[in-house]
């Protein structure tokens, strides 16, 4: 217990001020030497998997589918970090002088309350699918009066769209070219805007060459396809031993470090050309530009598509995936060596030998964002944690060791230069992919091992005219790696709750850009939209969640990372800030709830996103993945004070936690493993979490989402392999019991679902996203192109709202009357559109 300060809620933005702001992979060679072991792979062995029941039947879905610490300033207050009985913040009661007005008794949605649920019963069958809204949203009280219940839908709806095509327009008023809104009867097949939006520019940092092609394609591939600017930054020349031959043939090759990286940089431009032009041999321009960080980098540009670049700083890779070795990105950033030397590739332009300190790492990387100034920025995953029976890191890491070196510069350029465009961030698991259910359809697994085929030099042709080879020969005997072409996962931003309305019908969005939570509004149903606004605090990760607390208040919860005075001092946290008063833009500090892991050493400090929940009572229960793959919570206690971060257990989770609260206020939590899904229960509102149980489902694609529909609580998800979206209701009486398992199609696509009201929405194949917004009909494609996972929610009762944050990083949101004939109204975007440097 803090001493003589009261237990008050923290949600309450009065009292005093918060503390300071401040995945997972398996091995490949050292880098590639042949098929890794199921160890080094990312074998989880010493993990067991949940228990379960055998997978429940899959119903066919008959919809017509086919087939350094911040600044205290900057964060508004001093740090701290509560303890088990520590208040966690300031006190229970809102400002009735915000601007959002005094306090207000919200309705049963904005509270956290199940609004399905209600609706549907107690004696409901969980496993039906209501008709004819969808997902347990039964429109009702005309059943027996045909005529008039046409009519009032059709009143319905006309209202509805007309009042989202308003809210569209009205937001967006200076914006031309995106046209006005269609009409819910409209016969249009896609929800597509009168005008392209804007592409955005993207740029990505990866270790070595080929990371980019085994773990951020095909992302990579779909920017390039879709004519966006994109640069890849590669660390270092991933010169590895040297020796460019598989496993069977080093014996009778010669070393030759510089060649061997010439010829990895010779199959990135032949994969890149290939998917740019079609044309492997396509020409490139070769120059040398200096680095801000006194050396000197090559740069390449695709002549016949010069928006494609390759920047290559050559510093000297690890060489190992997890033996300490002190000339690495490791090392240096750990002190172990001053400064890392350079190993430049045969043939580069590049002819003066050089060497960097930390900070000059950074200032190289900040100085490249300066250049391109990016929209998107990709990299690797800073925390991707280790196996808990070697402890040995599940990356390599050089990958995420780069990675950290990429927050620094990224942190550093947001503060620096303030004449930029805005930019989100997204980060890749890397190696683990191999041990995870297969994320990719079958169509775009093969066009993504194409692309590696290109870059391992199959035919042995010589297209590139160089001694050193056109490709690497490493791969060439598993260009799939460790099944890693079959996938594609996000370290972070999954959660698909990052979209809120009131109980005035606005809308607030939260996403993270330029490190900083990012709050756009819609005042009422037609107001205008205002923002970005960013929030006060940096050193924020991607992934932010929202949940209505019971005033009425919306409360916001993500992760922080912030890096300290020594290396050891690398830690992410869970913090959250609430608004001051339902309705009001202003939010409180941003508070700490801390972390669940000891320090950053014991896990890497490797937690998820947090998912967060209010039950019946109006219990706040916020829960983690943690380092050791098992569940973590803390709830808020009636005192006021937050509990400790208790243990839940569970065994093999992976990827980010979801909860929501059934009919009965009963909060369920549930994590994907390996094979199938892992469930949590309270027994009834306001108690602990039962214990952690398997639900029996059939494997996923990780991406979890949850909502409370039908008494139960519903959930989303991926089926490995296939990209199609799943389906079923999870029940808690008497135990978690799972019925209507259903294939919903989704053009295969990969990552998180959206669902709200009678949408579905989430990528489809080709990067854009994919809708479903009624049964009979086929998924819908847009032209947007977006980072991490879409956000819808129910505006009100009879509308719903979409979000996604364009590659652009502009907010882009739609709406459609919650009924089955009707559409997406176009697309539009919030904020002024990126201009090219």
């Amino acid at each position: 217990m803090t001493e003589g300060r009261p237990l008050l809620d923290p949600f309450s933005p009065t009292g005093p001020n918060g503390p300071t702001l401040p995945a997972r992979t398996g091995l490949r060679r050292e880098e590639h030497a042949g098929r890794p072991s199921a160890e080094t792979a990312g074998a989880r062995s010493g993990h067991e998997p949940s228990p379960t029941t055998g997978p429940p039947t899959v119903e066919p879905h008959t919809a017509g589918d086919p087939g350094g610490e911040p600044d205290a300033d900057a964060t508004g207050g001093p740090g701290r970090e509560p303890g088990a009985d520590a208040a966690g913040g300031p006190g229970l009661e809102p400002d009735a002088d915000a601007t959002g007005g005094p306090g207000r008794e919200p309705d049963a949605d904005a509270a956290g309350e199940p609004g399905a649920g209600a609706d549907s019963g107690a004696g409901a069958d969980p496993g039906s699918r209501p008709a004819p809204g969808r997902w347990g949203r039964a429109h009702r009280g005309y059943a027996q009066h045909p005529r008039l219940a046409r009519l009032v839908t059709a009143v319905a709806v006309c209202a509805a769209t007309t009042a989202g095509g308003m809210l569209l327009l009205r937001g967006n008023e200076a914006l031309t070219g995106f046209g006005a809104p269609t009409t819910a009867d409209s016969r249009s097949t896609t929800a597509t805007a009168v005008g392209p939006p804007d592409p955005g520019r993207v740029l990505q940092v990866v270790a070595h060459p080929d990371d980019d092609l085994y773990f951020m394609n095909p992302d990579l591939r779909y920017s390039i396809a879709a004519g966006h600017a994109v640069t890849s930054v590669y660390l270092t020349s991933g010169e590895a031993d040297g020796i460019n031959a598989g496993a069977g043939k080093e014996g009778s090759v010669r070393p030759d470090k510089p060649a061997y990286a010439e010829a990895r940089q010779n199959g990135i431009r032949a994969a890149y050309a290939q998917m740019a032009t079609g044309d492997r041999s396509s020409a490139w321009k070769r120059t040398v530009i200096p680095t801000d960080g006194g050396g000197q980098a090559e740069l390449d540009v695709l002549v016949a598509r010069p928006e494609v670049n390759l920047v290559w700083l050559q510093l000297r890779e690890a060489g190992h995936v997890h033996h300490d070795v002190p000339d690495s990105l490791r090392g240096l950033w750990d002190g172990k060596v001053p400064r890392l030397e350079s190993a430049l590739a045969s043939g580069t332009p590049v002819t003066q030998p050089f060497s960097y300190t930390k900070d000059q790492v950074v200032r190289t990387l900040a100085g490249i964002l300066d250049r391109y100034r990016p929209t998107t920025i990709r990299f690797q995953d800073p925390t991707p944690g280790r196996f808990p029976d070697t402890k040995r890191y599940t990356d390599h890491q050089d990958h995420f060791y780069g990675a950290r070196f990429v927050q620094l510069a990224s942190a550093a350029y947001a503060r620096d230069v303030k004449d930029r465009p805005h930019f989100a961030t997204q980060n890749y698991v890397g190696y683990f992919n191999g041990s995870l259910p297969s994320a990719l359809g079958p169509d775009e697994a093969r066009q993504k091992l194409d692309i590696l085929d290109t870059y391992a030099w199959l035919d042995r042709q010589d297209h590139c005219g160089s001694e050193a080879g056109c490709g690497d020969l490493k791969v060439a005997e598993h260009p799939s790696g460790n099944r890693w072409t079959e996938s594609i996962n996000y370290a972070r931003g999954n959660g698909t709750s990052w979209l809120a309305s009131d109980e005035r019908h606005g809308l607030w969005a939260f996403k993270v850009l330029d490190g900083q939570v990012a709050l756009w509004h819609r005042n009422g149903l037609i107001g205008r939209w205002t923002g970005p606004r960013l929030l006060a605090g940096t050193g924020m990760d991607q992934g932010v969640s929202t949940v209505t607390l019971k005033d009425g208040r919306i409360a916001v919860f993500g992760t922080r990372t912030s890096f300290g005075e020594h290396p050891g001092d690398y830690r992410r946290e869970v913090v959250y800030a609430a608004q001051r008063a339902p309705g009001s833009e202003e939010f409180g500090d941003w508070e700490s709830l801390g972390t669940p892991e000891a320090s950053d050493e014991d896990w890497t400090s490797d937690i998820s996103a947090p998912a967060v929940s209010v039950d019946g009572t109006g219990q706040v229960g916020v829960y983690v993945r943690d380092g050791a793959y098992t569940l973590r919570g803390r709830t808020l206690r009636p005192d006021g004070g937050w509990g400790p971060w208790e243990r839940h257990g569970g065994a093999d989770l992976h990827g980010t936690p979801v909860t929501a609260t059934d009919g009965a206020g009963r909060r369920m939590v549930f994590a994907a493993t390996t094979r199938s899904v892992t469930g949590w229960a309270q027994p009834e509102q306001g108690a602990p979490l039962g214990p952690a149980t398997g639900t029996g489902l059939p494997e996923t694609t990780l991406p979890l989402t949850a909502d409370g529909r039908g008494g139960g609580v519903r959930l989303w998800f991926r089926k490995p392999g296939s990209g199609n979206v799943r389906t079923a209701l999870i029940t808690g009486e008497g135990g978690l019991t799972v019925t209507g398992l259903t294939d919903l199609g989704g053009l295969q696509g990969f990552g998180s679902v959206t669902a709200s009201g009678h949408l579905l929405a989430g990528r489809a194949a080709g990067g854009q996203l994919g809708s479903d917004v009624g049964r009979g009909r086929p998924w819908q494609r847009s032209p947007l192109m977006f980072v991490g996972a879409p956000s819808s929610t129910m505006t009100g009762k009879n509308l719903v709202s979409l979000a996604v944050l364009g590659l652009d990083a502009r907010l882009y949101v739609t709406s459609s009357a919650d009924d089955v004939n009707a559409y997406l109204a176009p697309w539009q975007p919030v904020g002024r559109r990126t201009t090219r440097p």
